[in-house]
């Protein structure tokens, strides 16, 4: 599983990890490239009443319907948010005011809970779907769905034996450097792994059932005056999405209030984003976009009639395991310890691609350099390896994979054209010229452990 997964699910894995890499680093490019609109021109003491900043906005907006404001934080801008349903999801359109005089720098489209302004959320889209729209995000479920397997097999075989790179040569030395470098980020790997499944298609809803299945869904704030909270699905909505809602008749100028009444409530992150009425006797929601550590991600809802708060949700208040998913997307986006977390992923990023570099280099350096010079590339190990277990493990072994298979089903499905790859490949070699007494070419029975194994073994290490 290992050679076939390296093999044939490393070019998207490669993909994965150079665009998830410039991701890690994406901020400060955003910061370069959109300066005008992220910092004001001038330091001012003086801040422009929120309400006056919203009409501003009103007045050049090229997009209609206003849902949601972002009070500038220190040192930043004021975002008035716009949305017509034409959007993709999870884009909407933002206006940029300078806080302290009221005046528009300009007008661009944002993405996701994050904001991301085009530079960052092309990255974003490069990262996740290759531009490709929903049918580009199966290469990055695919990837995440292997690496976890890749990580594991390697780390089960590397300590498996005691391995040396001092005095190894040739592909012994490439293996040995694969061996420690893959041993010293696995459990990046693994978290890398499994917190980009929590976004994925196929595996994703399934996360998200189980989370609601075994109560670890992330609660939600209650947007109606007299209904009682509620429980969504959680971290699939990190990006927004959906269409917006009639606002109805909401007075705009009241926004300044609703943020006081949400303060009061100690709903008070430096990043907040005020949300308009979604549709009559609907409330105001201020919610704290915060991802840095510690986590700021309360919400209040506000009363239009009467600007008093009528329900808090607190991060304090999820249960473990939302709090746990929660943690991990901000680690996977590099949010969460802010310039650290993003060097840290660009290594892990870095490293990955090392990894795989080394990895098809050795398949290279296993090519035969004599007799059959044909063949351009090292062969897959002997058939049959899985018979040296024992039957407990088969027995226990077998089911569980079936069952990850289909909780992942972008593991499962090339699970299965590897299996048929390798019966096919068997039953070819087993009826060859030569092999009529049902022997392999290197000696080895066909679906049994091969004599080539041990020859493999001596050669090579």
């Amino acid at each position: 599983m290992h050679f076939y997964a390296g093999i044939l699910i490393g070019p998207f894995l490669l993909i994965a990890a150079i665009s998830g890499g410039l991701y890690a680093l994406s901020p400060q490019l955003e910061k370069a490239v959109h300066a005008d609109l992220l910092k004001p021109p001038a330091a001012t003491t003086s801040t422009v009443p929120l309400a006056r900043q919203v009409a501003a906005a009103e007045q050049v907006t090229t997009v209609p319907n206003l849902v949601a404001v972002r009070p500038a934080p220190e040192g930043g801008t004021t975002r008035v948010i716009f949305d017509d349903g034409r959007f993709a999801e999870s884009y909407r359109h933002a206006v940029f005011i300078d806080p302290g005089t009221g005046a528009v720098l300009g007008q661009e489209t944002v993405y996701g809970t994050t904001g991301a302004l085009p530079v960052r959320s092309w990255i974003d889209e490069l990262h996740r779907s290759l531009h490709l729209g929903d049918i580009g995000r199966y290469y990055s479920e695919l990837a995440a769905s292997w690496l976890w397997v890749v990580t594991l097999g390697g780390l089960w075989m590397w300590l498996g034996r005691v391995r040396r790179t001092r005095g190894a040569t040739g592909r012994a030395r490439t293996r040995a450097w694969h061996g420690v470098l893959g041993m010293w980020m696995a459990v990046g790997f693994l978290a890398l792994s499994a917190t980009g499944l929590t976004w994925s298609t196929f595996a994703g809803e399934n996360v998200t059932e189980l989370r609601s299945q075994l109560n670890w869904s992330t609660p939600s704030v209650s947007t109606t005056v007299t209904a009682a909270p509620v429980v969504t699905g959680g971290e699939h909505s990190a990006h927004g999405g959906g269409a917006p809602a009639d606002t109805g008749a909401v007075d705009v100028t009241t926004i300044g209030a609703v943020w006081d009444a949400a303060r009061a409530a100690e709903v008070d992150s430096d990043q907040v984003e005020i949300g308009l009425p979604k549709g009559e006797g609907r409330t105001w929601t201020v919610t704290e976009v915060h991802r840095e550590y510690p986590t700021s991600v309360d919400v209040a809802a506000v009363d239009p009639a009467t600007l008093r708060v009528t329900d808090v949700v607190r991060f304090s208040d999820y249960p473990f395991m939302a709090k746990m998913a929660r943690w991990g997307v901000d680690l996977h986006m590099g949010t969460m310890f802010g310039l650290v977390n993003q060097i840290a992923l660009a290594l892990l990023a870095l490293g990955l691609v090392t990894m795989i570099v080394l990895g098809y280099r050795m398949w290279w350096q296993r090519r035969p350099t004599r007799g059959d010079r044909r063949r351009l590339a090292g062969p897959a190990p002997a058939r049959g390896a899985w018979l040296r277990l024992p039957a407990w493990l088969i027995a226990v072994g077998v089911p569980a994979v079936f069952a990850v298979a289909w909780f992942l089903p972008l593991f499962g499905i090339p699970l299965l054209v590897f299996l048929l790859a390798d019966i096919t490949v068997g039953a070819i070699r087993g009826r060859s010229p030569g092999n009529r007494s049902g022997r392999g070419p290197a000696g080895d029975m066909p679906g049994t452990v091969a004599d080539a194994a041990a020859k493999e073994s001596v050669t090579t290490s």
